[in-house]
């Protein structure tokens, strides 16, 4: 199946168009009055890079997440370098996928849940967002041909906003899932047109439609300009189909029972407090099974990172090209009692592979510094040459990092934050359970509650490895781990710190919660450079301040 680029016979209204046919020297000269081309690479004449990244969903890091993808670590993982301190501001798809497009924290890009009222894929969102997203800049300003594939945000395609002909600024090329991840069964929007698929393998499994569509655009894209591709996958979330051939693997494999798995949450928030401990037979055989599942799903994303990278190889392009991997979420299968999902603020939740190859990347490396997914979109347009302070994002670019750079100043701390979701009424399949509660399951463990809602610190200092978290509930609930000596996050040490130290973080987690650009990127408690006037931390009139969550309406 050939693809083609969008608006064949001339770009429709609201669709990209492609940059005019110009000579080489021409079109240097407009990039580098765009921005997006350093003076030493136009002196040199060099090739701008290309660049691919492949994004997961809800593949966690804590759990051996990775361990599946022998040929994805061994492709890009040895050739490059492996970050092990890589997190996600929200443990949720749709908000964490607006801050890798958006390089935005979700107080700043408004995206707050999976729903349209939660601003994923809303007018909103289309309206304000999508214009400044890295692949528009990529686009528009850069020269990039730009393709996706896949997963977008999870409400994307929906008719009241603007259904499956919306095709968001800055893409060549568009191949997305309607809504959220399925492998058969599911409608794709192709530039904006409709396409069904049903539930035969070899035509309809989603994450080898999304490689063979990969390896058309390599085989028919423009040769005479750079490309940005982002490939995201089904896998490994729900249901957890797996290609057939791979559906009889890891049959001995069961969920991780690590020191936090089928314990009661002491000390922590009420929502943890409320999974039956210890969990059921059914529950544990629930979540070995989707355990299981969801590595056999990997395997088909290995197979596709794979045939990528050898394509890349075969056309020449492999030694121009970074490639990322990575995954919008973690997840957890047991942890303190509860059996499948994310959006909690634990490790197991907050942090994701990240795996980078490409020019200038040492292999076999491993990184120890604190990045973030607001990262993304300011490394692959340093890549492309366009400057992080003409952009509103929040994160930093990861390419000094990559490149070895030497007496290199790095933030210590990063936000997570996230918007509790419950319903107004009672849960019919649990009647037993009070209206403010969701994802109940199974034997009537919830997930989520519209309080369990929070912010946390994350800190990775010479010195300390902390988390520091508050809740938005009539208690003002505080969660503090140390994480040298608890990993798992057992014990909550919020009544044994310092108090000064308290104070501190409370203070800078509301810096980070009201902050925005280059001021999210401030030296944290535990640099030379920070500067903490308790002062501020009192009100006018005279009691203690406390971080304020965002309530805005959209």
């Amino acid at each position: 199946m050939r693809l083609l680029p969008l608006a064949p016979g001339g770009p429709r209204r609201g669709s990209p168009r492609h940059l005019p046919s110009c000579s080489p020297a021409l079109l240097l000269l407009l990039l580098l009055l765009g921005g997006c081309l350093g003076v030493s690479a136009v002196a040199a004449g060099s090739r701008r890079p290309n660049v691919v990244l492949l994004l997961t969903d809800d593949q966690d890091e804590v759990l051996g997440g990775m361990t599946p993808l022998k040929k994805t670590k061994a492709l890009i993982g040895e050739m490059g370098m492996t970050f092990s301190s890589a997190y996600v501001p929200s443990a949720l798809c749709c908000p964490s996928r607006a801050s890798i497009l958006t390089g935005k924290y979700p107080h700043n890009h408004h995206v707050v849940n999976n729903t349209l009222e939660g601003n994923c894929s809303s007018r909103s969102w289309q309206k304000i967002q999508e214009p400044n997203t890295f692949p528009a800049i990529l686009r528009s300003v850069c020269g990039y041909q730009t393709f996706f594939a896949g997963k977008y945000l999870n409400e994307y395609g929906a008719p009241d906003a603007g259904g499956l002909e919306h095709v968001p600024p800055g893409w060549s090329y568009w191949y997305a899932l309607e809504k959220n991840s399925k492998y058969y069964n599911y409608t794709l929007s192709i530039n904006g047109k409709a396409r069904k698929h049903g539930e035969n393998y070899s035509v309809d499994y989603l994450t080898d439609v999304l490689a063979n569509v990969s390896l058309d655009f390599l085989e028919y894209k423009s040769n005479s300009e750079p490309f940005f591709m982002m490939i995201s996958t089904p896998a490994p979330h729900s249901p957890w189909t797996a290609a057939p051939q791979y559906q009889k693997t890891f049959q001995n494999v069961f969920a991780p029972r690590n020191k936090n798995f089928n314990i009661h949450g002491t000390n922590k928030h009420w929502l943890i407090r409320q999974a039956k401990t210890p969990m059921t037979n059914s529950s544990i055989q629930f979540l070995d099974n989707a355990f299981r599942k969801r590595w056999q799903t990997l395997l088909s994303v290995d197979d596709l990172v794979e045939k990528l990278v050898k394509r890349l190889e075969f056309n020449g392009e492999l030694n121009n090209t970074y490639i990322f991997y990575t995954s919008d979420n973690g997840y957890h299968t047991g942890q303190f009692s509860l059996p499948i999902d994310k959006r909690q603020l634990y490790e197991f939740d907050i942090k994701v592979p990240l795996l980078v190859r490409g020019p200038g990347i040492k292999p076999n490396q491993t990184s120890k510094m604190l990045v973030a997914n607001i990262d993304l979109g300011p490394t692959i347009l340093d890549i492309a040459g366009y400057s992080l302070n003409k952009t509103q994002m929040d994160g930093m670019s990861l390419l000094p990092i990559l490149k070895g750079a030497s007496n290199l100043t790095w933030r210590s701390d990063v936000l997570v934050e996230y918007q509790g979701e419950g319903r107004n009424v009672t849960d019919p399949t649990c009647p037993s359970l009070s209206p403010g509660v969701s994802q109940c399951f199974p034997d009537c463990v919830c997930e989520d509650a519209y309080n369990n809602t929070y912010a946390c610190v994350r800190t990775m200092a010479a010195l300390w490895n902390l988390q520091y978290c508050e809740f938005d509930d009539q208690e003002v609930f505080v969660e503090v781990y140390n994480l040298t000596a608890d990993p798992d996050q057992i014990t909550n040490i919020v009544k044994s710190i310092d108090p000064d130290l308290l104070g501190k973080m409370n203070y800078r987690l509301m810096m980070l919660q009201s902050c925005s650009g280059p001021t999210c990127r401030t030296p944290g408690v535990f640099d030379p450079g920070y500067r903490f006037d308790p002062r501020l931390m009192f009100n006018n009139h005279g009691s203690v301040r406390t971080r304020r969550f965002s309530k805005r309406p959209l």
